[in-house]
């Protein structure tokens, strides 16, 4: 468990006080010296963790989780919400691609069709793309 910590701690928020996306790293590459194999396992328990973790946010009602990818075409979004996400229940899981915007999506604001795809409490949401990339491009 001592490799997850060591990879989390440079990206996990303590406060939502004073939080700025800027001073978290977007790249773990050069962070954790790890063996293919040690870092499957590592990947294994923590699906497993999560796993337990789903059942509380759902039993719980209380809370939903949101989870954004955000990067370059071919990056490796698709792949890593599958192999990430593989231990989760998919009762309690919403995958969202956000794709060219439809007619309707046009007649509202850029935030629309993001706002009425967050999960409801107790459930998982994970946007492939969201309104980052409209805010940005």
């Amino acid at each position: 468990m001592k490799n997850f910590e060591k990879l989390a701690t440079p990206f996990t928020v303590t406060s939502g006080k004073d939080f700025r996306l800027g001073d978290y790293p977007c790249d773990a590459r050069d962070m954790l010296d790890i063996r293919r194999k040690d870092a499957e396992e590592l990947l294994e328990r923590g699906i497993e963790r999560m796993a337990g973790l789903q059942e509380r946010l759902y039993a719980e009602n209380r809370w939903s989780l949101l989870l954004v990818f955000q990067a370059m075409d071919a990056a490796g979004k698709d792949s890593t919400i599958k192999k990430v996400m593989s231990g989760i229940n998919p009762q309690g899981c919403q995958v969202v691609s956000f794709k060219a915007p439809s007619a309707e999506e046009l007649d509202h604001d850029f935030l629309w069709r993001c706002a009425r795809r967050l999960p409801e409490r107790g459930r998982i949401g994970i946007f492939n793309r969201s309104y980052y990339e409209e805010v940005l491009v």
